[in-house]
């Protein structure tokens, strides 16, 4: 599949050299408003063409599909164009810049026959991909809770919050593990640098099961910390994406016992082993590009489906709805069961 690359910012010489690397996947030509970066790649990769217009690109009957790494704002237009011309486009996340665009592209893809796909690089994760294998097995039991934690010291963007930069990937692995929609979300933030941008959240999701989340997301932070603990009422997970030990799986839990008396109410706590599975160390943006590529092949839909994708946003919008009602509870707008587009 020969492979347009729109954008070579901080993630875009990623998905290049993913691309170059892919048996499945040739890289011919790349598009940047700055000839440094430009330059970067050609100089890198022989064969690769470089050209400032995107016209050029999409035009280029040699360009079967178009990979974007571009601002959000610019999504919807850059994909837009790649897909009326005939090109299958993989967007970085989130897949647009709201779900009225996101429907505009997944019904521009539908009439052309065409793959889109938005970036959820950690569908791809092995780490993720194994805890998502315990929830479906109902080895965790019924999930009661989950909590996570995506902060860092940076790095502040002047375009989107902290919530369109970060949010979609916890929302993304959320969505993926639990296979349905919230049904609440209720939020708050502050702009702690720059007042008008929040670069802090903290955000509560309800889903249709019982489980509720909890997200909190920071560029303001000491340190870097990626963690999400899985709480079910059999076993406990906790993923660390910085740990040497990405998945540990506790054997531990509470469970109500007969009482003794009339009116008393005990409990009885279990602390069991603690498992750190092997995992496997694939880079989850080389599989994430191979299942494009597959997609475009095959005619199979991508773990991270466009219409997933557009839930993401969907989530992160009533993110925004609670923000802008000072915290209150927001319902989440609902295309259709979840499991239709997994």
């Amino acid at each position: 599949m020969r492979v347009g690359v729109v954008g070579l910012g901080y993630w875009g010489p990623n998905l290049v050299r993913n691309l170059h690397q892919l048996p499945e996947a040739d890289v011919v030509a790349v598009c940047d408003t700055r000839p440094a970066a430009l330059d970067a790649i050609i100089g890198r990769y022989a064969g690769v063409r470089g050209t400032d217009s995107l016209d050029a690109l999409v035009s280029d009957d040699s360009v079967e599909a178009v990979v974007i790494a571009t601002p959000v704002s610019t999504h919807h237009r850059l994909a837009l164009a790649a897909l009326l011309a005939g090109k299958h486009v993989f967007v970085e996340k989130p897949l647009a810049a709201s779900s009225l665009e996101a429907t505009e592209l997944i019904e521009a893809a539908r009439r052309g026959g065409l793959v889109l796909m938005p970036g959820h690089t950690f569908l791809y994760s092995p780490s993720v991909n194994l805890i998502r294998d315990l929830i479906r097995s109902g080895d965790l039991g019924e999930i009661y809770f989950l909590s996570t934690s995506r902060v860092n010291l940076g790095l502040h963007q002047t375009d989107v919050s902290v919530v369109w930069d970060l949010a979609p990937h916890d929302f993304s692995i959320l969505h993926y593990w639990l296979e349905e929609m919230p049904t609440t979300v209720a939020a708050v933030s502050r702009g702690c640098i720059i007042p008008e941008i929040p670069d802090v959240a903290f955000i509560n999701l309800a889903f249709p099961s019982g489980a509720v989340a909890h997200v909190e997301l920071s560029w303001l932070a000491p340190g870097k910390l990626r963690r999400t603990a899985v709480v079910g009422s059999e076993k406990m997970v906790v993923y660390d994406d910085t740990s040497n030990e990405p998945v540990r799986i506790f054997d531990s839990g509470v469970m109500p016992r007969n009482p003794e008396t009339f009116g008393e109410y005990q409990l009885s706590y279990r602390t069991g082993d603690v498992v750190s599975p092997r995992v496997e160390a694939t880079e989850p943006l080389a599989l994430e590009m191979l299942d494009f590529c597959t997609a475009v092949r095959l005619g199979s839909q991508p773990a991270a489906s466009a219409e997933l994708g557009r839930d993401v946003v969907r989530m992160v919008e009533a993110v925004d709805r609670s923000l802008a009602a000072a915290g209150a509870p927001v319902p989440v707008a609902v295309s259709g069961a979840v499991a239709d587009v997994l």
